[in-house]
């Protein structure tokens, strides 16, 4: 029986800010492969396992395009 070990996270796709709330989208790799996660302030809002396609990434920009449109912004924009 092997320990569980935690996912490390790879990448960072998005971070988004609403008043003083976080929101990131992320790529997190274990021994079952690559996860996509939404989290927010450490919180995990939504998960799901994903193979690095393009449509893993096109889906991860729709929702921050969607955000972005409902008044969410970007903590890094100039």
């Amino acid at each position: 029986m092997s320990a569980h070990v935690q996912p490390e996270r790879v990448a960072v796709l998005w971070q988004l800010a609403w008043n003083d709330s976080l929101l990131a989208c992320s790529v997190y790799r274990d021994a079952r492969g690559f996860e996509m996660r939404v989290e927010s302030n450490g919180i995990v809002v939504t998960e799901e396992r994903c193979d690095l396609q393009p449509r893993t990434i096109a889906r991860a920009h729709a929702l921050r395009s969607s955000l972005l449109r409902r008044g969410w912004r970007d903590p890094t924009a100039v």
